[in-house]
């Protein structure tokens, strides 16, 4: 009972942290928009209409993208961790996010560009079309890295190859790009940039649904990814069937990874990081407590990385990638200091 109650007052500071830092991420910026009059526009009550299509029209779909966004890769990462049994897996170290990349530029190059400035003739089908295209390269990875993993044990080996794959990847997307127009070219090499402030109003609903129907079938697989945890074998004996439910697992890792890749170009670091940090945080290997922990860490690192943006003011804005990076690597190098220290205790 007492360790229910410590994880439900972690995962409540986390949501308050979380909601601290929306806040924040809606109040300041080129203009800084006090605390009250955000909350006077969110509600329709704004007196200064300038402020209220601030938050709005800009800031509210930037803050709602870092929020689900942050929550989706950390999920990924996640469910990548527990079926390759590798704590450095995640949608960047395996090629996952090259992969969705190759099929948003396979999108931008045969039909325009990701965002509202070249998919707007397609309509809400075109940011379909986006995500789907996105997920299906993420997927398509994914399954060759498994089909691959079951040759290649080792953690390090695993690693290199999904680094391979992802080199293989990018290496498809410089041909495409090659190919391109300039004008296409030039949106494309904007979008790799990374950035939370491109999703208008317009695509919330797709990059929403995306994200929930991910999260979805992963929050009823918490069963299979305990088990898988400790091995294929030890799951069938548990008399969970492994195919179909690690194809829909990873189903949903690519949907997840794909969609904010889709949206919010590639994304790197919080695919690894969330996921250790919850880890730590809760102390726990029970994914019905992980995945919302996840999700919540995610979110945090995401909102606090795109608050951290707007920190030079004077309308300059930071790339987002370099901000997570920060954040990010110190986590994966303690990864590698603890597990030098453990081989070295066991030696």
């Amino acid at each position: 009972m007492s360790a229910r109650r410590g994880a439900a007052w972690r995962l409540t500071a986390l949501a308050v942290l979380a909601a601290a830092l929306f806040a924040a991420d809606l109040a300041l910026g080129s203009v800084r928009i006090p605390l009250g009059d955000v909350l006077r526009a969110l509600s329709g009550a704004a007196t200064d209409k300038v402020w209220s299509s601030i938050v709005l029209v800009f800031r509210l779909p930037k803050a709602l993208t870092a929020l689900a966004a942050g929550a989706a890769l950390a999920v990924s990462g996640l469910i990548l961790q527990t079926v390759f049994r590798n704590h450095l897996a995640g949608p960047d170290s395996l090629g996952v996010g090259a992969g969705a990349s190759v099929g948003v530029a396979l999108v931008v190059l045969a039909s325009g560009g990701p965002g509202s400035a070249l998919l707007s003739g397609l309509g809400l089908a075109g940011y379909g079309l986006l995500s789907l295209a996105s997920s299906a390269g993420a997927a398509l990875v994914l399954v060759l890295i498994l089909v691959l993993s079951r040759r290649f044990q080792d953690a390090v080996t695993l690693l290199i190859v999904g680094l391979l794959v992802g080199y293989l990847a990018g290496s498809m997307v410089s041909l495409l790009v090659y190919f391109g127009s300039p004008q296409k070219v030039q949106v494309f090499l904007g979008w790799t940039y990374g950035s939370f402030a491109s999703v208008t109003r317009r695509e919330l609903p797709v990059l929403f649904g995306s994200i929930g129907l991910g999260l979805a079938l992963t929050m009823g697989s918490s069963k299979a990814l305990n088990a898988l945890l400790l091995g294929e074998s030890f799951a069938e004996g548990l008399g969970i069937r492994v195919r179909s439910a690690r194809a829909r697992i990873l189903a949903a890792a690519a949907i997840l990874a794909g969609a904010v890749t889709a949206f919010c170009g590639p994304v790197a670091f919080l695919g690894i990081a969330a996921p250790q940090a919850a880890r730590r945080i809760f102390r726990s290997s029970d994914h019905a407590l992980l995945i919302p922990a996840s999700a919540l860490v995610g979110s945090v690192f995401a909102l606090a990385a795109d608050v951290a943006t707007q920190a030079p003011g004077g309308g300059s804005v930071l790339p987002v990638n370099p901000l997570l990076a920060l954040i990010g690597a110190p986590i994966i190098l303690g990864l590698f200091l603890r597990s030098s220290r453990s081989g070295e205790a066991q030696a």
